[in-house]
């Protein structure tokens, strides 16, 4: 199974990936429709599962749903059942909810191992997203030597909860996102119209 942390194009494009599901900020959400951002939403159903609705409106808008878990659990090192538990659950969670099954998985952390990715695949992922750049609330931190982007860089972004924002709003954090994005000369493109 790949493990993509970018993808390979001539594009001047980058994918913005939104995890957990800890926050349900309605100006977010505003936001985000208005300016018509394209984001994959890798979900964790102890985070989101208390209002899948949230999320639902903003899948309606053409932002695909992916798998980041039930419970958000470190799955490196436990066994195969634990792991395989993990990610089909929430395959069956989500499929039940938004109606369709995710083709993409993300560890949470970032923790895997060969395990993690067989039982992956045995849930029918298709692709382990990581991420290149991770934006933090007081900004975007970069995982390799480049402090730029490039172009199929994958970024993490989290729904976070205000106690992590530190004062600022979660539309102020996203809109220090997109300003970093396009002034590095990039747009931001759909994850799954390109892998």
């Amino acid at each position: 199974m790949p493990r993509i942390d970018r993808v390979p194009t001539p594009d001047r494009v980058v994918f913005l990936t939104i995890d957990d599901g800890a926050a349900k900020d309605p100006a977010f959400a505003k936001l985000m429709r208005t300016l018509r951002v394209p984001f994959s939403m890798f979900l964790t159903d102890s985070m989101a599962g208390d209002n899948y609705g949230y999320f639902a409106r903003m899948h309606q808008l053409g932002n695909r749903v992916q798998n980041h878990t039930l419970t958000h659990r470190r799955l490196d090192n436990l066994p195969y059942a634990a792991q395989r538990a993990e990610i089909c659950g929430q395959q069956n969670r989500l499929q039940k909810v938004f109606g369709e099954r995710p083709t993409l998985f993300r560890p949470p952390r970032g923790h895997y191992d060969p395990t993690t990715l067989r039982a992956a695949a045995d849930c029918g992922i298709r692709a382990t997203v990581l991420w290149r750049a991770n934006m933090q609330p007081r900004g975007l931190r970069y995982e390799g030597t480049d402090r730029t982007l490039r172009p199929g860089d994958i970024i993490l972004f989290h729904f976070f909860p205000k106690q992590r924002l530190h004062g600022a709003a979660l539309t102020d954090v996203t809109e220090d996102l997109l300003r970093t994005i396009t002034e590095q000369g990039f747009a931001v493109a759909r994850l799954e119209d390109y892998v």
